[in-house]
């Protein structure tokens, strides 16, 4: 009975266009941090494009925290809403790590896997963008969101095995020789195997919005 008249009253569309907006910030991010790896002077020309989205998705994310707390009709559970916008800008947030971590290291040389992981999580990116429009619609479009929803998860799964084999390869050729060139390299693996985790972590929320609202 609820859930039929929570249907009949008019719903804070903002929302939608506050995701939408933090969307486009997260793939932007992802694609200029994919684009630091290509190494040289393309680590600092695209650093802080990396930095500037992370902020644009900070204000789409409070902006959202506040809508939340003023908006008396909400399109799906207040609970579920403030899950979804925190877990995508915890992957803005693991990429600007990543970038900082990039930086502070003054790693300007990226291995075959590193760039691949990069990749999975520009990929991802562009699956968070376009499933999130579609959660204005759900029971119209939850086959369609469950299977971006599985296709983010598999691109976590493929990422940890990238992040396991070039771990291994970075470690033959640096362990006796160079360990602080293994330790950089171990960190830089570590933050972007976190970002698609987190990645991740948006596609488990976002599959447990269809399961509560189909």
């Amino acid at each position: 009975m609820m859930r039929w008249f929570h249907a009949l009253m008019p719903k804070e569309e903002r929302f939608f266009e506050l995701y939408a907006r933090h969307s486009r910030a997260v793939l932007a991010g992802a694609e200029a941090l994919r684009a630091m790896m290509e190494g040289g002077d393309a680590v600092s020309r695209n650093c802080q494009t990396v930095m500037d989205r992370e902020h644009d998705a900070d204000v789409a994310t409070r902006e959202v925290l506040i809508a939340v707390r003023r908006s008396f009709i909400t399109p799906f559970d207040r609970g579920s809403i403030r899950e979804l916008i925190t877990s995508m800008d915890n992957a803005i947030d693991q990429m600007q790590k990543t970038a900082k971590t990039v930086i502070l290291f003054d790693v300007t040389d990226f291995t075959p896997q590193m760039k691949q992981m990069g990749d999975a999580i520009v990929k991802s990116a562009q699956l968070v963008q376009e499933a999130v429009p579609l959660l204005n619609a759900i029971s119209t479009h939850a086959v369609r969101i469950s299977t971006l929803t599985e296709e983010l998860s598999a691109l976590e799964g493929r990422a940890d095995e990238l992040h396991d084999v070039g771990l291994k390869a970075l470690y033959k050729l640096h362990a006796k020789t160079d360990p602080m060139g293994f330790f950089i390299g171990n960190e830089v693996y570590d933050h972007l195997e976190k970002v698609v985790d987190r990645f991740d972590d948006v596609a488990n929320v976002m599959h447990g919005i269809v399961i509560e609202h189909v």
